[in-house]
Parts: structure tokens; sequence; C-alpha cells
């Protein structure tokens, strides 16, 4: 039995860019939020007075994170899935495929924070704060870019 092109184009779960911009802020936010759940579960039981100055060195490294490196990722992201060409492509696409790879390794190397490494949690929260919170951040780029396309396709709908 021989498959052609044509047979594996029909299973390419294809879809509108809009819903690239969607699907990448909604990765970028939700590991956003999960990293910062594992923060803030690592620093409950925490002294208040150690807790106040983890979390602003957290919320002060998702601030570097967000402005040297997120969001300039985030903005080239959008603007890759704005010069693919056609009118749908593979739903896969909404992250380049060079960054996969990258994906696994960070997702590894979290793991391996988590389970096996002799750093304290509270101080290993303040990496997950700031990655999470860049994260977080840069996610809403995307969101906006999807509410102007969406818009642009739809005019009658109003941008807050």
């Amino acid at each position: 039995m021989e498959i052609n092109l044509d047979q594996l184009l029909r299973f390419k779960p294809a879809v509108h860019k809009e819903w690239l911009y969607l699907s990448a802020g909604f990765a970028w936010f939700g590991v956003g939020v999960l990293l910062i759940s594992f923060a803030v579960g690592w620093l409950k039981p925490d002294i208040a007075s150690n807790v106040l100055l983890l979390v602003s060195s957290g919320l002060a490294l998702a601030g570097c994170i967000y402005y040297f490196g997120f969001s300039k990722l985030a903005k080239k992201n959008i603007n890759r899935i704005g010069n693919l060409k056609g009118e749908k492509v593979c739903l896969f696409a909404f992250q380049g495929w060079t960054s996969y790879p990258l994906i696994l390794i960070m997702m590894s190397l979290g793991i391996y924070l988590r389970t096996y490494s002799p750093i304290p949690k509270s101080f290993l929260a303040i990496l997950y704060l700031g990655i999470g919170g860049g994260l977080f951040s840069a996610s809403l780029h995307y969101f906006e870019k999807a509410a102007r396309v969406h818009h642009k396709k739809n005019p009658e709908t109003k941008i807050p």
C-alpha cells in the first residue's frame, strides 16, 4: 500500500493564524502559571520576612527576563507566525520547529532542579518566579495579537 503526500496532508491539523497566536499565548501563560504555582508552594512554609525578600527578588528577575528576553522572543515569534505562507497553517507551528528541542531541555532541567537539586526550594522559587513571571507577561503579547487579528477579520468587535 502506497501513501502519497496528499493523503498525509489531510491529517495536518491546519488552523487560521489567529489560533496559532492563541495557542502560543495559552502555552506560555500555562507554563508561567505552573512555574509560579511551584514557587508559591515552596514559599508557603517560609517566614514572612524571608518571603517578602524572596518574592521581591523573583519579581525583579521576572521583570528582567521579560524585558530582556521573553518579550523580544514573543515579538519575534509573532512576526514569524505572521510571515507563514497560507491562510491556514499547522497548529504546531505556534513555536518554531527549532524551539521544540530547547523546550524539552528546559523541561528536563526543571524536573532535575525540582527533584535532585541540593539548592533549597526557597531559592529555586526565585528562579521559578522569574521565569514563570516572564512567560506569563510575554503571553500577553500573543493574546493582544490574536485580538487584533480577530478584530481585523471582524471589525464589528471592539478591542478594549
